[in-house]
């Protein structure tokens, strides 16, 4: 991402330079010199190197994943205020050993995530945190769906939450979840009792291809993007998929009308949408690993790889789907108010109205813009919501 390369850029441009790796702290890793007794590794410093021991504690196949370059590609994800570490410093430590190490592919690094137009701030208590959305009753996938389709990748994004309840009520629930429970409710009614049913080909009949080339050509399009690490226009056309699924429905009026009336119509609709559900599956997993199982298990389907091509053949005629049941829950406008409140409404009001002020007594000085949000908040994982990951 560009922020990251331009980052780099400057550090190497200037040339190595003298930096810290010590802190005057009780905790973390002892330097292991005479005469430092009282010092201990700044954590990023020492954090890197946990990628690889964690995941020698894990396995003893580490080796797979951290010393084989030549087939490995590692990717990571931040706030763009660490990079150099892993950019420069940590790589640099890699080359000074004489071990074959895995280095740094793809550094994805995020602008500055805000709190409805002010600073995250534990302390403070301004903001949600990981402990608080995980007490909220919301579900994680939903915080993981907003915190993506919002993440920073190319500029700082605001968390607001008339903005997250939108996303649950208008993008989730009445997008993907109304077009899954809307096929497969269908499916298991009278006309199908849960069975696929067989019918002619429709491949042909122009809503039917229109369909499938469209949503072929979405489909690159998202596997583009993810090879790109571009988050946010992944997640964006999932939901497009979705809605493509429910003008579908919409142009060829499914009902139990067109069963009774154009039975073989009716069974080639269902069949093109119970498999566009197992692709869309596939496709969120990815984002909302929740929301993907919840649909294979109503499928009753075993994962789908990600393909390269739809060809609308994953769920053959005669398979019997599971139970269906809702993917989303509506949440009430109101719950903004309350949760406002909750996580620091007044005290993110009063941070604001601090900033407004010390910009203006500063209106006649040369500020560096970059010095007054270093505390905010980063990314979408455990840096903009602390304690729990929700990615």
């Amino acid at each position: 991402m560009l922020n990251t390369t331009t980052i780099t850029a400057a550090w190497l441009k200037l040339g190595l330079r003298a930096r810290s790796i010590t802190r005057d702290y009780k905790w973390g890793t002892k330097v292991p010199l005479p005469g430092f007794d009282n010092k201990v590794m700044y954590s990023w410093f020492d954090a890197p190197i946990g990628y690889v021991s964690i995941t020698a504690c894990y396995t003893d196949q580490w080796e797979w994943w951290s010393r084989d370059p030549d087939n490995v590609q590692l990717y990571q994800f931040m706030g763009k205020d660490n990079v150099v570490f892993h950019s420069v410093i940590f790589p640099a430590s890699q080359i000074g050993t004489p071990d074959r190490w895995t280095k740094l592919h793809h550094l994805s690094a995020c602008e500055y995530l805000a709190y409805e137009g002010s600073k995250f701030s534990k302390s403070r208590g301004i903001g949600v945190f990981g402990d608080s959305a995980q007490n909220s009753g919301v579900p994680a996938d939903v915080w993981r769906y907003y915190l993506l389709s919002h993440r920073p990748e190319s500029g700082d994004s605001d968390f607001e939450w008339d903005a997250f309840i939108l996303a649950n009520n208008i993008i989730l629930l009445n997008n993907l979840g109304n077009f899954v429970s809307r096929v497969l409710k269908f499916v298991a009614g009278k006309h199908y009792n849960g069975i696929v049913p067989s019918g002619e080909d429709y491949h042909q009949i122009s809503s039917f291809k229109a369909l499938k080339d469209e949503a072929s050509v979405l489909l690159a399009q998202y596997i583009r993007e993810l090879d790109a690490v571009k988050l946010r226009s992944g997640i964006a056309t999932v939901l497009q998929i979705s809605q493509l699924g429910n003008g579908f429905l919409q142009s060829n009026s499914l009902s139990n009308r067109l069963a009774k009336e154009e039975p073989q119509r009716c069974i080639a609709v269902v069949s093109y949408a119970v498999n566009l559900i197992h692709l869309l599956a596939s496709l969120i997993a990815p984002y909302m690993p929740d929301t993907a199982a919840s649909i294979n298990k109503q499928l009753n389907a075993a994962p789908l790889p990600i393909p390269d091509q739809w060809n609308v053949d994953s769920i053959k005629p005669g398979h019997k789907i599971g139970v269906p049941e809702f993917l989303f829950r509506r949440i009430p406008p109101k719950k903004a108010d309350e949760w406002r409140e909750l996580f620091g409404n007044q005290e993110a009001k009063k941070a604001k109205d601090e900033g407004v002020k010390k910009g203006g007594e500063e209106s006649g000085k040369e500020v560096n813009k970059c010095d007054g949000r270093r505390k905010q908040s980063r990314g979408i994982g455990i840096n903009s919501i602390t304690g729990t990951s929700l990615i």
